[in-house]
């Protein structure tokens, strides 16, 4: 249960034998159902989650009831509300699964004791944090002037896996656009490989 969580760790920096207990230490696990909420709007985000198997996504409602795609996660990355979590708030994200679905949940409490107790945690959480800049400053360039069939093309080149896997009325949320787009750029480009 913890070895894509230890791989990801060691993918990012040295990490001992012991340091590795002593992380699985502050964790717990939680199985999803497709479909079941790991995080609600409203509720506060308790714990920081690692996605060990299956497949997330995070979203926001608007006044229409119509939701909005912030992020997918699939194994070997983390979600949540991170201003819920790092302050308590109320959470304005809902977040649940597409797969059945196992995270690896830390409470902010241990989070903290983790990152004194373990210090070579805080520069892996300090690096995820500035691939995580990085990714969302790339993700509003590409929002704000790529074309519809740009973002899908850009996607589906950056990420395949999420082609194969998020199911493309969610893709098309994910992009800001409308499902018929999707599926119209799609049909284009499989007739243009064939």
């Amino acid at each position: 249960m913890f070895e894509v969580l230890l791989s990801h760790i060691e993918n990012k920096v040295d990490i001992t034998d012991e340091q590795k207990n002593q992380v699985k230490s502050f964790f717990t696990l939680k199985k999803l159902r497709k479909k079941q909420y790991l995080l609600q709007e409203g509720d506060i985000c308790k714990s920081l989650s690692f996605v060990s198997k299956g497949l997330l996504k995070s979203y926001f409602l608007d006044e229409k009831g119509n939701e909005h795609i912030n992020m997918f996660a699939f194994e070997g990355w983390w979600i949540s509300d991170f201003n819920s979590f790092i302050n308590q708030e109320k959470s304005v994200l809902n977040i649940d699964a597409i797969e059945e679905t196992e995270v690896l949940m830390i409470t902010l409490e241990n989070y903290e004791k983790m990152m004194l107790e373990v210090p070579v945690m805080d520069r892996y959480f300090r690096i995820l944090y500035q691939n995580s800049l990085v990714t969302k400053d790339y993700r509003l360039i590409v929002s704000n002037s790529y074309t519809a069939e740009e973002k899908y093309l850009q996607l589906a080149q950056k990420s395949p896996e999420m082609i194969k896997r998020v199911p493309h009325n969610l893709i098309a949320s994910y992009l800001g656009l409308a499902p018929e787009t999707v599926s119209r750029i799609r049909k284009k480009n499989s007739l243009n490989n064939t």
